[in-house]
């Protein structure tokens, strides 16, 4: 009986602690995407200017590549996709330049990325 119970509050600690580790990291590259997002929506309303908003784009779409591959591992691929949607909207509406059409897209993956991290916190509502 107390090895089983050892067992069990052992898994049930990793299970903790690996919470709050992919907790803390999504909430990370939430907050990196969304100031980085700021920044380009100030950028597309205030210079309208078609190089400095597809560098700014650029560095958006790498900085989500390298945030994707660990997210994958525990965050379900549709909501990751819905946000790699979200940057090559902008981008398309970029190149075609209709820089008024950036600002809701952007808005669309704050929205999503907040919504992938609400959804990953462990809390009741998530729980049931």
């Amino acid at each position: 009986m107390n090895k089983e119970l050892i067992i069990c509050l052992f898994i049930l600690a990793l299970i903790i602690i690996f919470n709050i580790i992919t907790q803390n990291y999504t909430k990370e590259c939430v907050t990196q995407m969304n100031n980085s997002l700021t920044e380009l929506k100030k950028v597309s309303v205030d210079e309208q200017n078609n190089d400095t908003i597809t560098e700014k784009l650029d560095g958006i779409q790498k900085q989500w590549d390298t945030y994707q591959e660990k997210l994958a591992y525990y965050i379900e691929h549709d909501e990751l996709e819905k946000v790699e949607t979200q940057i090559f909207s902008m981008k398309g509406f970029n190149e075609i330049g209709k820089y008024d059409e950036i600002v809701p897209e952007l808005e669309k993956c704050i929205f999503i990325l907040e919504h992938i991290q609400d959804k990953t916190k462990l809390n009741v509502k998530n729980i049931f």
